[in-house]
Formats: C-alpha cells, sequence, structure tokens
C-alpha cells in the first residue's frame, strides 16, 4: 500500500511521524530503505524539509510474518468489524513488542484475536493507529486494513478523533475547569522523560473537575494533541500530579494501587460508512 500525504515545511521524518504514531525512527528506516518519494523523487535524508503542499508517497512494506507472535492473551473487544476494532487495554500491558518486552503485549494479543491488522505500523506494531502508556488502562482503536489505518491516522492527525481520560491526581483543584497549552519535548535532563520545553511541540489539555476529595481531585480530561506522557507532564506542571505516576509524581504523593489514568471515551469516523462511533470503557479505579 501507498500512503500519501502533504509536506508542510517541516523535517520528512516529523510529517511523516504525525500521521498516526508512526515514530520518527520508523520513519527515517523507511526512508533510509528508499520507500518514500516525495515530489516524484526518492528521499534520502530524514532532515529534508520539503516545501508545504509537495506530495509524499510512502510504500508500505509487507508486514514480516513471525516477527511478532500471536498468543493467547485475554482482551477485552467491545467492537469489531472487517475495517476495526475497538479494544480495552489493561493496565500494565505494554502496546507493542520492543527490547525488553517481547511478548505479552497488545500486539501479541491482537494477532491471536483478530483475523486481520493493517500492515502500516510495521511488522512490530500491526494495526496500532494511537498509543497508550503501559500503566494506562483503557479504549484504543485498532485498524484491521491499511485503508482504514491510514483513513484513521488522518482523523487523528486532524485532530477530528476526541479523546477523554479520567485521571485522579493530587491536590485541590482552584477552578472547575482549565486549560493547559505548554508545548512538550524530551527532557534535557533525563531521556526517558518527556518535559515543558518552549522548545517543543505544541500541546494542548483540556480538564474538568468532577470531584473534589481531600487529598486528590477526579478529573475529565480532553487531549487536543497527543504527545508522549502529555497528560502526566502537564498535570505535573501545574503541580496536580497523577496519582501513582512514578516517573512524574513525588515522594509525597499518596499512595496508589496503579497510575490512576484510564482512557475512559473514545469518538471517531467510521472509514466507510461515515458514521460517527463513540465508545466508553468504566473506569477501573472509580467504578464509573
Amino acid at each position: 500500500m501507498t500512503l500519501e500525504i502533504l509536506a508542510n515545511g517541516e523535517r520528512l521524518d516529523v510529517v511523516m511521524a504525525a500521521q498516526g504514531e508512526m515514530t520518527r525512527s520508523r520513519a527515517a528506516a523507511l526512508i533510509k530503505e528508499g520507500c518514500v518519494m516525495v515530489g516524484g523523487k526518492k528521499a534520502d535524508k530524514p532532515s529534508m524539509k520539503p516545501d508545504a503542499g509537495v506530495l509524499i508517497e510512502i510504500k508500505m512494506p509487507e508486514i514480516k510474518q513471525g516477527e511478532a507472535q500471536a498468543q493467547d492473551i485475554p482482551l477485552e473487544i467491545l467492537y469489531q468489524d472487517q475495517e476495526l476494532a475497538v479494544v480495552v487495554k489493561p493496565c500494565g500491558m505494554v502496546v507493542h513488542p520492543a527490547a525488553g518486552n517481547p511478548d505479552g503485549t497488545l500486539v501479541n494479543a491482537l494477532l491471536y484475536h483478530l483475523d486481520s491488522l493493517s500492515g502500516i505500523g510495521g511488522e512490530m506494531r500491526p494495526g496500532i493507529v494511537h498509543r497508550l502508556d503501559k500503566d494506562t488502562s483503557g479504549l484504543m482503536l485498532v485498524a484491521k486494513n491499511d485503508a482504514a489505518h491510514a483513513f484513521l491516522s488522518q482523523e487523528l492527525a486532524d485532530r477530528k478523533m476526541e479523546k477523554h481520560y479520567r485521571a485522579m491526581v493530587f491536590g485541590k483543584m482552584k477552578e472547575e475547569k482549565g486549560v493547559i497549552e505548554a508545548p512538550i519535548a524530551r527532557s534535557k535532563t533525563d531521556r526517558k522523560k518527556m518535559a515543558v520545553d518552549k522548545d517543543g511541540r505544541y500541546a494542548r489539555t483540556e480538564w474538568t473537575l468532577l470531584e473534589q476529595r481531600a487529598d486528590r481531585a477526579l478529573l475529565d480530561v480532553h487531549i487536543i494533541t497527543g504527545r508522549t506522557h502529555q497528560i502526566r507532564v502537564h498535570m505535573h506542571s501545574i503541580g496536580h500530579p497523577v496519582l501513582g505516576d512514578v516517573i512524574y509524581g513525588h515522594k509525597h504523593l499518596p499512595k496508589a494501587e496503579r497510575l490512576m489514568l484510564h482512557a475512559y471515551s473514545l469518538s471517531f469516523t467510521h472509514p466507510t460508512t461515515g458514521e460517527r462511533m463513540t465508545f466508553t470503557a468504566p473506569c477501573p479505579f472509580t467504578g464509573e
């Protein structure tokens, strides 16, 4: 399958990575493998910056058999048809195989339970349209063929996909709702973390207070962008880290049995019917 997108003046690998959770390293690998054409000519550098409006053609390699193995892992499937599936990822499950997590992932479970998956994400990430952190539970959308994946990735890139989370955060909120607009980049002091950085990528998080308790608050969190660790970084930046967060929390946080973050609702347009679909998954730490 060939995926076609338009350049916007940014680096080629950045533009490609913005199209639905393809990492920049994956984009760079495709460029080096000769799979990417820019304006009808083969691209040779991930750092090149095509002029806005120039056509970028990405020829997706066939998924290699045997890279990720099907495993009979219990998985809650809320919905599926020929184009897509909506599943509930449990807390503690890694989304796709990687160094240190060769199996037991969501991808291994998907390969067992679903009859087909798209190949756009590569042999280690088949069907994966968007990601959740290992310790975040909740709804994930999975593409079952390349056409559906391309459509849903564009829906995500155009910010037409609506995602709401439930988050239990530390402290008392001073307002009933708020907006956090702060760019996010890889931390300059700890490469395993993300951080608010003026030179980072634009990120917007909207939150609404659902319940205030003595030392914590339950929020509905609506993310407009989908940066790595966005909710965790943004809530930490305003002094209200998510409970159970061992990366962005602090030693004075009340104890929690898990990361108190759950992908609660998901709305998107079906790639073939055009129907607007909405799903919810009960929050395991509120009973909602």
